[in-house]
C-alpha cells in the first residue's frame, strides 16, 4: 500500500479500508498543528494508477483473510475533499469496482474544500457513497479562528455545513478544547455550540490542544501573544459544550489528546457527561492533568 508518512484516522474509522488519494494538508498554515510535520512536501495527491495499484492489493488481502466485506473506505490525508468533482468522483467509481460492497466512502475534509463544490456536485458526490466526513471545524469563536489562522470563520462553517445538510452527506465535527485560549475556553463552547445547534453533525469529536515545539503556536507562546488554557479550564470548557448542545448528536472524548475518555448521546446522556466531567474537574489536580498533557509524544 502507498502510505506516506503518519497516517491518522478518526477513532472511529478503525474498521475502514484506510486508502491513501492524498498526502499533507493544502492549507498548511494552522499554528496549533503539527501533524504532517514529517512529511517533505506540504500537500501531495496520488496518481489513480497508485490508488488502483492499492485497492488491487487489499482486495488480495481481504480474500487471503477469509474474504471479509468492505463496506466503508476512508481516504486519508488532511483533507482529501480538496480534489475536484471529477477526480473524486474516479476514486470513487474505483471503490465501487474493487469493493463492490461499499456503502460509504468517508474522509477528513476542511471547510472552504465545500465551498469548490457546486450544490449539484456535493448532491451526486452522495449519490456515489461519499458520507461521514470528517470535519476539523476546531471552533466557532472567530477571534481563535483568526488567530491560528483556519482560513475560515463560523459563518462559513455554518453555510458550507447546511449545504451538506441539503445534499444528505452526513459530517462529524472535531472540536479542539483550548484553542480559544486562557480565560475564554467557555465563551468559546457556547459559540460553537450555538453554531451547532443550526447544523446536524452526527458526532462531535472533542480532541485537546496539545502544544509541541515546532508548532507556530508555541512561538506565540513565547513571544507573549498567546496564553494557554489550564488543563482545568479546558474541562471546563468540555462542559460548557456538553451544556450549549441542544441537537441529537453523539458527544465523545475518545482520542489521545484527552487524559480521560468520554461518550454519550445527546440528549439522553447529557446529565451523565456533565456529572462525569464534574468528578474530573473535582478529584483530579491541575498537576496530574498537566503531566498527562507533558508526556504525551505525540496525538
Amino acid at each position: 500500500m502507498h502510505y506516506t508518512g503518519t497516517i491518522w484516522r478518526p477513532p472511529y474509522e478503525a474498521a475502514s479500508l484506510l486508502l491513501e488519494v492524498t498526502a499533507g494538508c493544502t492549507h498548511h498554515r494552522c499554528k496549533f498543528c503539527t501533524l504532517y510535520a514529517d512529511l517533505p512536501f506540504p500537500f501531495r495527491m496520488s496518481r489513480m494508477e497508485e490508488i488502483e495499484a492499492d485497492l488491487k492489493e487489499a482486495q488480495r488481502t481481504y480474500r487471503s483473510f477469509g474474504g471479509r466485506r468492505i463496506t466503508r473506505t476512508f481516504l486519508t490525508g488532511a483533507n482529501p475533499f480538496v480534489l475536484k468533482y471529477e477526480r473524486l468522483m474516479g476514486i470513487a467509481e474505483l471503490v465501487h469496482s474493487y469493493f463492490p460492497e461499499t456503502e460509504t466512502i468517508g474522509c477528513f475534509a476542511r471547510v472552504t474544500d465545500i465551498t469548490l463544490k457546486s450544490d449539484e456536485e456535493l448532491a451526486a458526490l452522495g449519490g456515489a457513497g461519499y458520507d461521514g466526513l470528517t470535519i476539523g471545524m476546531e471552533t466557532a469563536d472567530d477571534a481563535a479562528l483568526r488567530f491560528m489562522d483556519k482560513g475560515y470563520l463560523s459563518e462559513d462553517i455554518l453555510k458550507q455545513c447546511e449545504r451538506l445538510d441539503r445534499a444528505g452527506i452526513r459530517y462529524s465535527f472535531f472540536y479542539l478544547t483550548g484553542i480559544s485560549g486562557a480565560g475564554r475556553g467557555e465563551s468559546g463552547a457556547r459559540a460553537t455550540a450555538a453554531v451547532c445547534n443550526k447544523l446536524h453533525p452526527t458526532l462531535i469529536g472533542v480532541n485537546m490542544l496539545t502544544v509541541y515545539p515546532d508548532s507556530k503556536l508555541y512561538g506565540e507562546i513565547r513571544q507573549g501573544n498567546w496564553k494557554e488554557e489550564s488543563e482545568t479550564e479546558k474541562y471546563r470548557e468540555v462542559r460548557a459544550l456538553a451544556e450549549g448542545l441542544e441537537i441529537p448528536t453523539e458527544f465523545a472524548a475518545l482520542g489521545a489528546s484527552n487524559a480521560f475518555r468520554l461518550y454519550g448521546v445527546l440528549p439522553k446522556d447529557r446529565a451523565a457527561l456533565i456529572s462525569a466531567i464534574d468528578r474530573i474537574i473535582g478529584t483530579v489536580k491541575e498537576e496530574d492533568l498537566r503531566k498527562y498533557r507533558r508526556n504525551l509524544p505525540h496525538l
